[in-house]
């Protein structure tokens, strides 16, 4: 449960700093404009990109990276990341022992 809760808390950093970034970008084009996972993924590193694109359809399945991968890559970036840092922070709570009778 520990590392669950460890592994929302990053993605919900990495959901914050996406959606920084683009307030960021909108404060500075003066429009808000939804940036994609896919898009920040590229700005940061364009080949890690380009090869896990590669890798996926010649040596896992073909049919894998367009509808399902590249799918996730258009979604916003902080919504990629902030929806499964909540539902990660929330099946990995700290549950409170209940006290029974004494």
């Amino acid at each position: 449960m520990t590392v669950g809760r460890i592994i929302g808390w990053v993605l919900l950093l990495a959901a914050l700093a996406a959606a920084g970034y683009e307030a960021m970008a909108a404060i500075n084009s003066g429009a808000w404009r939804p940036i994609a996972l896919g898009e920040l993924w590229y700005r940061l590193d364009r080949g890690s990109l380009n090869l896990m694109q590669a890798v996926i359809q010649r040596y896992i399945a073909a049919w894998l990276w367009e509808p399902g991968i590249a799918s996730v890559l258009r979604l916003p970036g902080w919504m990629a990341f902030g929806v499964p840092a909540v539902v990660l922070l929330w099946l990995c709570r700290a549950r409170r022992s209940r006290r029974r009778f004494r």
